[in-house]
């Protein structure tokens, strides 16, 4: 682009940057106090997922920063080895992320099952929903989504006026005024006032009324000097990256920080009609970003869908957007650090619920249904493993029947014995994947077929064929006195391995 292109192109891009702004404000810090981290932290990795990973990125119009959807994974990580050790397990993420991305890996990450994805999404947002709940009556989350959810009446009663005095009820009457203001907004905002978010309105009005009616309820700490929530990784911690549950933990935060981005640029992709993303150069970026985040001890970051789709709606075309508002982070914090102290933590908490309900898609799994009842199964096994024991448990579940409908897809094959005219011809007819778990099946038709026969065999209905099946084909027609023929086109498209001569072919 050159000089003339980007004046003209700069008051558009500017006014996409505010709205990005705006919109990463609030969930920079909600999402940080979801993972059971400063609300700082988020801010900080706002700012590096803008400046650094937007001059980087191989997907020029997508937002990266932190993300609802490692949320729970952070918390866990935090509670089970201390928040000193998030920064070299994010460090490491990092360079498996560029190391992926040097080695054109990209393409690789978006071969994750939809329903896997979206199982996965639908998992950490119910978790995020049964946490965050307890944070907006100015309570602590339980460490396990099961725990929350039997915790909540406990929560909800302490709150109540008629129980004590406490300041809960208030606390949850601000969450609760968020979430009400974000859905009516997206349901009722003006044409003209669309690219204004909800949850910064939301966010915005509970602030004024908790600094109004001088309620005392907790609120965000942020430090005056941002350089304050900054933790140097240590050497000595670097050396517990032998410990192979954290060698574990950063591959896993590396793969599903990797699927996420990459699942979100293609979506942005599909939201204009400009430049397509370089998936690599994209995953590389964000192994750069996510490195510095471990260096300076923040929250992980991918690419954000609610950030990159409010960007293009805001007419955005250039990567210029996306820099800017990170640049818009690092004023606000440096400048109005003031500001932020004043927010409520319950109406950040409303945020990340409405954002948790909203994970939750149905729409998806009512649209894996025109796939068979599988995907379906697999969507919710996956999020149900998710809630119940960890993120990485119900991913691996999820990739595990995902592979076992592989299996049973590939060992299925029709056999179908037909007898042809003249006399003494027949035709195998196969249908599916002939595989060596068909053997015995095979084996058993191939043996009713009487002496003589001249046996024909199509393979146009076969996906595929591999040499155990083949060589019982030759061995039968060496040993039972009959003459074998095979459709030698298909044979050559769709056996395993080198091909060889077969007798009557």
């Amino acid at each position: 682009m050159n000089i003339t292109q980007l004046k003209a192109a700069l008051p558009r891009e500017l006014l996409a940057s505010v709205v990005v702004f705006l919109v990463a404000l609030p969930l920079c810090m909600g999402i940080a106090i979801a993972s059971g981290m400063p609300p700082a932290k988020g801010l900080i990795t706002g700012i590096i997922g803008g400046i650094v990973v937007g001059f980087l990125a191989g997907s020029p119009l997508q937002v990266s920063g932190p993300a609802a959807g490692l949320a729970v994974l952070v918390f866990e990580l935090v509670r089970q080895h201390g928040m000193a050790m998030l920064g070299p397990i994010l460090l490491l993420a990092g360079i498996l992320q560029l190391l992926a991305g040097r080695l054109r890996l990209g393409c690789w990450f978006r071969v994750t099952a939809p329903a896997v994805v979206y199982g996965m999404l639908a998992g950490i947002g119910v978790l995020i929903v049964l946490s965050q709940v307890h944070v907006m009556f100015d309570t602590a989350p339980q460490p396990s989504g099961l725990q929350n959810l039997l915790e909540f009446p406990a929560t909800v009663s302490a709150a109540l006026p008629l129980e004590n005095a406490g300041s809960g009820w208030m606390a949850g009457a601000l969450g609760l005024g968020t979430i009400a203001i974000m859905w009516a907004w997206e349901r009722l905002r003006p044409q003209r006032l669309r690219f204004v978010p909800g949850a910064l309105l939301g966010v915005a009005a509970m602030t004024a009324i908790a600094m109004w009616l001088a309620l005392p309820v907790n609120r965000v700490q942020v430090p005056a000097d941002l350089t304050e929530a900054i933790d140097w990784i240590r050497p000595d911690d670097l050396m517990k990256l032998a410990d192979p549950t954290l060698l574990v933990a950063a591959f896993a935060l590396a793969f599903i920080a990797s699927a996420e981005t990459l699942l979100s640029a293609a979506a942005v992709d599909r939201m204009h009609s400009g430049q397509r993303s370089d998936f690599d150069r994209e995953l590389s970026a964000q192994g750069i970003g996510n490195m510095l985040c471990g260096l300076l001890g923040a929250l992980p970051m991918t690419g954000v869908i609610v950030r990159s789709s409010a960007n293009v709606q805001a007419g955005a075309q250039t990567r210029a957007s996306a820099i800017l508002h990170g640049l818009w982070l690092l004023a606000f914090v440096v400048v109005l650090s003031t500001v932020l102290q004043q927010i409520p933590v319950a109406s950040l908490a409303g945020v990340l619920v409405y954002t948790g309900i909203k994970l939750v898609d149905f729409k998806a799994l009512r649209n894996l249904g025109r796939y068979g009842r599988m995907p379906m199964f697999t969507y919710v096994a996956t999020a149900m493993a998710i809630i119940f024991t960890n993120l990485l448990t119900g991913v691996l579940l999820g990739f595990a029947l995902t592979l076992l409908k592989l299996a049973f897809k590939a060992a299925r094959l029709k056999i179908c014995l037909v007898q042809l005219e003249p006399r003494g011809h027949m035709e195998l007819r196969l249908s599916g994947a002939a595989t060596f778990l068909k053997v015995p099946a095979l084996t058993q038709v191939l043996e009713s077929v009487p002496a003589g026969t001249t046996l024909h065999v199509p393979l146009a209905n076969l996906t595929y064929i591999d040499h155990s099946c083949l060589e019982l084909l030759e061995d039968w027609s060496k040993t039972s006195g009959s003459s074998l023929r095979i459709e030698q086109r298909g044979l050559k498209r769709r056996v395993e391995g080198r091909l060889r001569s077969v007798a009557g072919a």
